[in-house]
């Protein structure tokens, strides 16, 4: 809607401010005509008629002075406050009317005339400013009759933009572009309603088929898996089973909880968006103590000390399968590329931090880790190079950032931040 009214306000400035610009352009050209009349033409008429009377005068000594409504001549004589003037032009206002007086001589005789301004100035704002103001209003009648059918061109396309603005494609029906309910449009218009039409129904079956999709791949692949788990478990508490048998009893169980967790990544990010995900008020530090017990089964055999930090205590409203397929994946990635040394998890007032004594990632590929299907030093470590690319779209989705530092050879730092989190100090404790 802010768009719309963005167009309304945009093209309502645009023509307040071709009044406004109309309207000072003519009165500024109404004035410049003033002063014009003024200092110009009055100036001169007045040398003019000094000049035709010294003519007249000349022939005919007894020729008459000029002496009209708004123009007087005096010889040799005149009001004493222009007697004493030099020759030339000079303003003077005798507390009645505003003159303009011409002083000049010739052959020893001295002529002033005195002209009333005043009248010259009523005239002008009479024949001015009456064909101004009438200016004025054919082109600010004419603006505003512009300003309507501008409106009106635009109103198909403003309902246009209010119908798409109402399609929400994460509702459970998501709404079909009605072309009916637009207002009378131009063919070009049309076209482009018949074009989102077509569009809107599209989309409407791609939503369709990519709930049916996740519906179904959520039924149909955590079926098979869950035999998989289930098989596995009851391989494991058979006391009759050798040590190989074991161990590939125990590597099945490991992929099919490993397949589970991507399965239900990948679920998550297929929605179009978390509205319909389940939401609580969790504390990250229960998930990260479940998901790091869970990790530590992925360094059986190996020489790695692993410990759980927790200066604070962070409670935080959101899914919790969110979080922990956030966590377990950047928790699993710090057991498997770690041979020996520690895996520390701290969890302060900001969020999780995780630090490995692992293989580290080299300066020039860790521009490439979020990729997917990138992965780390071998492929010799397992997994399906997709981890950290869930954790960049899980983090971007809702919020939570998340910073890499790797040195290879070294290890790994990576921590997750939770601004939104309500966070309660305690003792430092360890485990």
């Amino acid at each position: 809607m802010a768009a719309v009214s963005g167009v309304r306000t945009r093209l309502s400035r645009a023509f307040m401010l071709q009044a406004a610009f109309i309207g000072i352009a003519a009165i500024v050209s109404v004035f410049l005509a003033n002063v014009m009349l003024e200092g110009v033409l009055i100036r001169q008429a007045l040398r003019d008629e000094a000049d035709f009377y010294w003519a007249r005068r000349d022939a005919d000594p007894a020729h008459p002075l000029p002496a009209t409504l708004n123009l007087t001549g005096y010889i040799d004589g005149g009001p004493r406050e222009v007697v004493a003037l030099p020759r030339g032009f000079h303003d003077w206002n005798d507390g009645a009317r505003r003159n303009v007086v011409y002083v000049s001589e010739h052959a020893g005789k001295r002529l002033v005339l005195v002209f009333d301004r005043g009248g010259v100035a009523r005239l002008a704002t009479l024949f001015g400013l009456l064909p101004l103001a009438l200016v004025l209003l054919v082109l600010y009648l004419s603006t505003w009759l512009a300003f309507r059918a501008s409106r009106r061109a635009f109103s198909p396309v403003i309902a246009l933009a209010r119908q798409v603005r109402e399609l929400d494609p994460s509702a459970a029906e998501p709404g079909r572009f009605d072309r009916t309910r637009l207002p009378s449009t131009d063919d070009e218009v049309q076209e482009l309603a018949d074009a989102l039409a077509r569009y809107s129904e599209r989309l409407g079956e791609f939503i369709a088929r990519e709930r049916e999709f996740t519906r179904d791949a959520s039924h149909e692949l955590r079926s098979p898996l869950t035999v998989i788990h289930i098989s596995a478990e009851l391989l494991l508490a058979d006391e009759r089973l050798s040590d190989t048998s074991r161990r590939a009893a125990e590597r099945i169980r490991r992929a099919a909880k490993d397949m589970d967790e991507l399965t239900s990544a990948f679920l998550l990010l297929a929605r179009e968006s978390v509205a319909g995900l389940p939401t609580s008020v969790l504390c990250v530090n229960d998930v990260v103590a479940e998901e790091l017990a869970r990790a530590r089964l992925l360094a059986e055999g190996r020489s790695i000390e692993s410990r759980l930090i927790a200066t604070h205590r962070l409670h935080l409203e959101a899914p919790e399968r969110v979080l922990a397929v956030l966590v377990g994946n950047l928790l699993r990635n710090a057991f498997s590329y770690t041979d020996r040394g520690e895996v520390e998890v701290t969890i302060d007032a900001q969020g999780v931090v995780i630090r490995d004594t692992g293989v580290g990632i080299a300066a020039e590929r860790l521009a490439e880790i979020y990729q997917p299907f990138a992965r780390g030093e071998s492929a010799r470590r397992g997994g399906f190079g997709v981890g950290l690319s869930i954790v960049r779209r899980l983090s971007d989705r809702f919020g939570w950032p998340v910073h890499i530092e790797s040195q290879a050879g070294v290890g790994t730092r990576i921590e997750v931040r939770f601004p939104a989190a309500r966070v309660e100090p305690i003792g430092a404790t360890g485990s």
